[in-house]
């Protein structure tokens, strides 16, 4: 009963009404009724109806045990059991037929429905945990959308058809944001090594993808342009070109440690337009891997940093989602097209 007593004390929040709703254990199903705050509790095994509507189609207990499988004694136990459930009789004997009472009949006419929907309902659970059905909404941020997610996405509707994955962009902070406020079930994100607030995911199941380098870029004709590598501080005379808002903090920062604060004549999100500008001779940037890897950078060079400057990309989602299939194999869809 301890299941039943978690469920009524996490649905009943509103006035007196009648409230149905469905539970389940490994081997069994059963359907909670509460009538209101005020009156008595009951829990209804669905194998009890199925019983009581085998007697009231044959008349009596041998016939329904003939048609069910099952002895005369225990289907004559289990009447007992949900009569007692109820806390009415449901059955009189009259001759040698059992006939339903009026809240047996009552009962009777409502467990076509009970039982229908509780059919249903387990069938669709059945099919979410074996990843014949489900959804999972995917929030990415741009490179990632267009390096990691395609391959992930793909090896996940081949092996899984039956499940369904939306996806929509938006850059960490806001992106891990939507996660924690339920708009979406898993989120790629990124962050700089060290990052102010390493902590700041400890509520979250945190899946490592890859740790993603950070490049220099100049324009073809720059005179860094076939150095083996550049430090930071060699560009510090250059106009900067800088991309989303948490990547120009984090360039600022790493610029301000090197002994100089960039001067940032663009600014844009979009990292084909970084290129472009870069390509047109109009500055130089500093982009992850993973943007150049997006765009073909016409026009300009990548050069290695020195010292390396790196972020760690990974998926994140609420720990209770972790548990459901269809979630836990996009992880590892991603995870696995990321190690390739």
């Amino acid at each position: 009963m301890h299941c039943a007593e978690k469920l009524t004390r996490k649905t009943l929040t509103a006035q007196s009404q009648s409230v149905y709703a469905f539970f389940a254990q490994p081997s069994k199903s059963y359907l909670w009724i509460g009538p209101g705050l005020t009156y008595a509790r009951s829990v209804i095994e669905a194998r009890h109806l199925r019983v009581l509507r085998a007697v009231a189609a044959t008349g009596s207990f041998s016939a329904a045990g003939r048609e069910l499988g099952c002895t005369q004694p225990a289907v004559s136990q289990q009447m007992k059991a949900l009569e007692a459930s109820v806390g009415t009789p449901l059955l009189v004997r009259t001759g040698r037929r059992m006939r339903l009472t009026q809240a047996g009949d009552a009962l009777v006419r409502h467990a076509a429905g009970i039982l229908a929907g509780l059919t249903a309902a387990e069938e669709e659970i059945a099919a979410i945990a074996g990843l014949r059905a489900g959804r999972v909404r995917l929030l990415s941020f741009p490179t990632a959308s267009s390096t990691l997610v395609p391959g992930a996405l793909a090896d996940h509707l081949a092996a899984h058809p039956g499940t369904r994955v939306s996806l929509e962009e938006a850059e960490p902070p806001e992106s891990v944001d939507k996660l924690r406020a339920g708009d979406c079930d898993v989120a790629l994100a990124f962050r700089y090594e060290g990052a102010a607030d390493p902590g700041e995911w400890d509520d979250l199941v945190v899946r490592p993808l890859l740790t993603d380098r950070l490049v220099g870029l100049v324009p073809e004709r720059h005179r860094l342009a076939r150095a083996r590598s550049v430090a930071i501080a060699d560009l510090a005379a250059e106009p900067w070109i800088a991309g989303c808002p948490r990547c120009r903090t984090h360039l600022v920062e790493v610029c301000e440690s090197a002994g100089f604060t960039p001067r940032i004549d663009f600014a844009t999100d979009d990292y084909p337009a970084v290129v472009g500008l870069v390509g047109a001779g109009l500055g130089v940037a500093v982009l992850p891997q993973l943007a150049i890897e997006s765009v073909r950078p016409r026009g300009a060079c990548t050069v290695p940093l020195e010292p390396e400057v790196r972020r760690e990309v990974v998926a994140l989602t609420l720990p209770d989602l972790a548990q459901v299939p269809a979630v836990a194999a996009t992880l590892d869809e991603l995870a696995r097209v990321a190690g390739r």
